[in-house]
C-alpha cells in the first residue's frame, strides 16, 4: 500500500483571527486557547513529516544551525513567516518572527498564537525525540513587536511561565532559571 503525503490546502492568514475569535465567542476564552493548541499539536505532526520529506538525511544528520535555517525556510515558503532560533539559555531556546501568520498585529492586547504554540510543541516534540514544551513570550497580537516562543523541557517552561506571571521579563525570567 502506498503512503501518500496528506493534502495542504492555502488559506489567508487572517483565518486564524477569524477561526480564534469565533471559537472565543462560541466557547469562551480558555477554552478557546486550549482547543487552538490541541489543534495545532494534532497538525505539528503532519506538518513535521512534510519537513522531513525536505530534507535529504535524517533530521538528526543536520548540523544543528543548517537544521533551525532549513526549518525556518521551511515555515517561510509555506506562508507562516520568517521564523529565527534563537538559543537564550542552555535549557530554553526561543524561536520568533516579525511577521508570523497567526498575529493579528496588535489587536487584543493578549497572545493569541495558541494553534501555532501546539504546533510547534509537536513538531519539536518530534524532532527531539521527547516531550518539548513551548510557550508563547511575545506576541504581534498583544501589540509586541515580533511573536516568541520559547521552548524546552515541560519543567523549565513551567519554571519560566512560573517567572513571567510574578512579572519578570523574558531576560530576567530566564536568568532565574
Amino acid at each position: 500500500m502506498e503512503v501518500r503525503a496528506p493534502r495542504e490546502v492555502a488559506l489567508p492568514a487572517q483565518g486564524f483571527a477569524h477561526l480564534r475569535r469565533s471559537l472565543r465567542d462560541e466557547v469562551g476564552q480558555l477554552a478557546a486557547v486550549h482547543g487552538l493548541h490541541a489543534a495545532g499539536y494534532a497538525v505539528g505532526e503532519d506538518l513535521y513529516g512534510a519537513f522531513v520529506r525536505t530534507l535529504d538525511t535524517t533530521p538528526s544528520q543536520v548540523p544543528e544551525e543548517v537544521l533551525w535555517e532549513r526549518l525556518g525556510r521551511f515555515f517561510q515558503q509555506r506562508g507562516w513567516g520568517v521564523l529565527g532560533h534563537r538559543a537564550v539559555h542552555p535549557g530554553v531556546g526561543v524561536l520568533e518572527s516579525a511577521d508570523w501568520a497567526e498575529s493579528d498585529r496588535d489587536t487584543e492586547g493578549q497572545p493569541s498564537c495558541a494553534f501555532s504554540a501546539g504546533l510547534l510543541s509537536s513538531f519539536l516534540t518530534q524532532l527531539a525525540g521527547g516531550p518539548v514544551a513551548v510557550l508563547e513570550v511575545g506576541c504581534a497580537t498583544r501589540g509586541d513587536d515580533r511573536c516568541v516562543f520559547a521552548f524546552g523541557s515541560e519543567t523549565a517552561i513551567h519554571e519560566l511561565y512560573g517567572h513571567l506571571l510574578e512579572g519578570a521579563g523574558l531576560d530576567d525570567a530566564l536568568a532565574r532559571l
